[in-house]
């Protein structure tokens, strides 16, 4: 029976073949959570054991991995003769052509083994660079059985939050010899588009203390597991998810994660199902397949389905925990990557700023060791936009009063960003205050053309604002007459103070309404639309309108070159 590869599963296969003739190191092979690399497996193992008379050792450190890489072995492969080695599943197979091994299982018994030829290490991001780990000891005393032996590496994320990518001449594994990403397995179809709900508040982390390159799990648990946060991220959840089927919420620990079980059942009589690492294996195994059957909506987790987790109906991933790990923030939303016939998309409900910190999936933001841990220290003052340290309490450039540290724990709605670098997401917003003021650019010389900063409020704490630029010339100025026009029957003012002036005795028209389009990888959002109000008569109560007569301004596109 000969398997049916995808073009990309046979370009990594013969990548590393590649690798192995032409060099005398280590491969590694990157691709996607959902991406199929079992079947990646299953080729290379029936080439060693059929072709070259190897033997092959797969090693894996969850229960789930190590079952699901038997089980599609079997079905992909049937006439592969594998054994496996694992304490959890009660098996202890050492002589096997192919045997696939827990590693806290074998990572003391190396010599006990017939000597391998080939180790393939699944999800090999956890092969520490450098100490007395498990992989590294097994794989040390491996190397006393045959010297000659090469491990292969399969991961979706080629990096580790302390110490960067886990490719280098002092490592296991030496080089990446194939990478394929997430956009173009998702425009390919062999990956489930992605998309996530827009949203308006931003998590302040600022408060937490960073241990090891990871928030303090304890305070992350203490401060969001406050009522009002809860509650307010649950209705969302629950608003957002009404038309999918199997949602899988990530919490940050065990009390904030029983919390979200109980607000969703006594609030919105929702059943949640719930696991952490103390759940007994027989309850957490029937919850599992009840999810994955479709029996049970809401899963809530604690550290536990990250990886190895493999439920493809999740159409909805609900992030209620911040994380400084990129490859974490990668797991928990790579859970949704897989296809099912039941669902055309994922939706990710991100309420931990993580898409933010990170950058999108298939574009994310690897900090190098020594580049620092956490959220920078910093801040912007929002009255004259200076970027000052964030111990400060006045603005030292305005003298603007910063308010106290909020403790807002997560987000009380998900965030706006997109999950995938380009991915467009524009969003309506009620405005219910508009502000006018003068700003000049940071740095700007002497003279440098002020602007007017329109700043709408879109929510309790939510702004949004725009530049109208009066003082400029060319196209700027243009489109500051044309965004006039549109509000007022007023004169074209000609400079920025009397712009706000004017805005301020009520000299245009209300807002409504205003739609932000944010695109995933760029820094800024852009206001594209406005529902204006009546354009209100001249202040000097005449009925005259200014230019009705002169020819609009014809310009190539929407961005203002400055």
């Amino acid at each position: 029976m000969t398997m049916q590869l995808r073009p990309y599963q046979r370009a990594a296969i013969d990548a590393v073949y590649q690798h192995l003739r032409e060099h005398d190191d280590n491969p590694c092979v990157v691709i996607p959570t959902g991406g199929g690399k079992t079947p990646l497996m299953a080729t290379i193992c029936r080439d060693a054991v059929g072709q070259w008379s190897g033997r092959v050792l797969i090693l894996a450190h969850v229960k789930e991995l190590l079952e699901q890489a038997v089980e599609k072995l079997q079905i992909i492969a049937p006439d592969l003769d594998v054994g496996v080695y694992s304490a959890g599943l009660k098996r202890r197979d050492c002589n096997r052509p192919v045997t696939v091994a827990g590693i806290q299982s074998v990572y003391r018994r190396a010599c006990e083994f017939d000597p391998f030829d080939l180790i393939i290490v699944d999800e090999a991001h956890l092969i520490p660079p450098e100490g007395d780990g498990m992989y590294r000891r097994f794989l040390a005393e491996a190397r006393v059985v045959n010297p000659h032996v090469r491990v292969i590496g399969l991961t979706a994320t080629p990096f580790r939050m302390t110490t960067g990518m886990i490719c280098g001449p002092g490592n296991i594994l030496n080089a990446v010899c194939y990478e394929v990403g997430v956009k173009e397995l998702i425009v390919q179809g062999y990956l489930s588009p992605l998309r996530t709900k827009a949203g308006q508040s931003r998590a302040d982390t600022s408060g937490l203390h960073v241990r090891g390159g990871e928030f303090v799990a304890g305070e992350v648990e203490e401060l969001m597991d406050d009522d009002g946060l809860v509650e307010s991220a649950c209705a969302e959840i629950v608003e957002q998810t009404r038309d999918r089927r199997a949602v899988l919420i990530f919490a940050s620990g065990v009390n904030h994660g029983r919390h979200i079980v109980r607000v969703l059942k006594e609030q919105h009589g929702c059943a949640c199902g719930f696991v952490c690492g103390q759940t007994p294996a027989k309850e957490r195994d029937e919850l599992l397949a009840r999810f994955k059957q479709g029996g049970l909506k809401y899963l809530c987790n604690i550290n536990v389905l990250t990886t190895g987790f493999d439920a493809p109906n999740v159409d909805c991933v609900a992030l209620l925990r911040p994380t400084l790990s990129p490859g974490l923030y990668y797991q928990m939303v790579g859970r949704g990557f897989r296809l099912h016939p039941n669902k055309t998309d994922c939706l990710v409900l991100d309420f931990g700023g993580n898409v933010l910190r990170h950058g999108p999936v298939d574009d994310l933001q690897i900090k190098e060791p020594g580049e620092g841990d956490g959220d920078a220290p910093a801040k912007e003052c929002p009255e004259c936009h200076a970027v000052v340290h964030a111990a400060y309490a006045r603005c030292p450039e305005c003298g603007y009063e910063f308010p106290p540290p909020q403790r807002e724990q997560h987000e009380t709605s998900a965030s706006t960003a997109g999950v995938l670098s380009g991915q467009v997401e524009d969003t309506e917003y009620r405005v219910s205050d508009v502000y006018f003021s003068v700003h000049t650019k940071r740095g700007a010389e002497p003279g440098h053309p002020r602007s007017m900063r329109v700043e709408y409020r879109t929510g309790l704490s939510s702004y949004t604002s725009e530049w109208v630029c009066f003082e400029h010339t060319g196209y700027a100025r243009a489109k500051a007459e044309q965004w006039w026009r549109k509000r007022s029957n007023e004169p074209v003012p000609s400079n920025t103070d009397e712009a706000v002036d004017v805005c301020e005795r009520g000299g245009i028209c209300e807002t409504h309404a205003i739609t932000v389009r944010r695109v995933a990888g760029e820094q800024y959002d852009r206001i594209i639309d406005h529902e204006l109000g009546s354009v209100p008569p001249r202040l000097d109560g005449s009925d005259e309108r200014d230019d009705g007569n002169l020819p609009e301004y014809v310009y190539a596109d929407d961005d203002i070159p400055f």
